[in-house]
């Protein structure tokens, strides 16, 4: 006979077998409770759903900090790449792992593991150097070492200008509900890759810059809305250190147009974006 859990009315332990179907954290709950048999038993299945739950948010908390985190697009300054509203995944292992890969940024070390560098033309989530908690997503432009300027909106790197080519324009509507039209062009950057970006006026405040020279393990960042966008043109953003990059936005696997409220369940399928789902980056 074990030492197992006792009648508290007879005060007779358990048969070994009975016993033996309850965990150790019960066995412990029960006798610190003064529980029966069958009050054990409760107190296993509550035990086995809080199991059930603790092993659920691990491997979430796995996923989230090692594989892919999921962000929302709540500005336009990535328009035409991304649009407020849509959902997208990021691949958290791309740059390797910093404090940043964790909830709340902890100061646990400092630089990355197993790191491996942002490519041109990724576009990438990073934490707003000036504070290092505000989540940012934008494209990378400039690498460690790259100059970087803007003459006349058109983007040169290393002296060199980047191929851009004008399409049709983009037509939207602004906040009355008026109609918009928008420049659209084609970037090339040198190493091949290829995106559209927004010109919405002539001589725009970051039209025309200075040679930015990006330091040792810092990277250039701009949106690819060009005449709206808060980035490393502007000294409230600047260069990213590598250290702050959270990870590469990949896919966006959920879109909606704003146009419905949460409780409007009856508005969900006409709010959704269906054409930008899963939709590669």
């Amino acid at each position: 006979m074990s030492e197992g859990i006792e009648n508290p009315e007879t005060k007779e332990p358990v048969t070994e077998a009975e016993d033996e179907q309850f965990s150790w954290l019960t066995r412990l709950l029960a006798n610190a409770l003064n529980l029966d048999h069958d009050g054990a038993s409760h107190v296993q299945i509550w035990v086995d759903n809080l199991k059930t739950v603790a092993y659920a948010l691990c491997i979430a908390l796995f996923i989230r900090i090692f594989l892919y985190q999921p962000f929302n697009i709540p500005s336009g300054s990535m328009i035409p790449t991304l649009l407020v509203g849509d959902y997208l995944f990021v691949a958290k292992y791309e740059y390797g792992l910093s404090r940043h890969s964790f909830p709340f940024s902890p100061h646990i070390f400092e630089g990355r593991i197993m790191g491996s560098e942002p490519e041109r033309g990724d576009v990438a989530v990073f934490k707003l150097p000036s504070d290092g908690r505000t989540d940012y997503i934008k494209r990378i432009i400039g690498l460690p070492g790259d100059r970087v300027q803007i003459r006349d909106g058109v983007l040169y790197i290393n002296d060199k200008e980047v191929k851009r080519e004008r399409l049709e324009d983009y037509v939207t509507k602004d906040r009355f509900g008026n109609a918009v039209t928008v420049r659209q062009f084609r970037e090339t950057l040198p190493n091949g890759v290829t995106y559209v970006t927004h010109d919405l006026i002539d001589r725009g405040r970051a039209d025309n810059t200075t040679t930015f020279v990006v330091p040792a393990g810092y990277f250039f960042a701009m949106g690819d809305n060009r005449d709206n966008s808060t980035d490393s043109r502007f000294p409230t953003v600047g260069y990213i250190p590598f250290e702050n990059f959270v990870g590469k936005a990949e896919v966006i696997f959920f879109s909606t147009d704003g146009s419905s409220q949460l409780w409007k369940i009856w508005k969900w399928f006409s709010a959704t974006r269906w054409e930008r789902i899963f939709t590669g980056l």
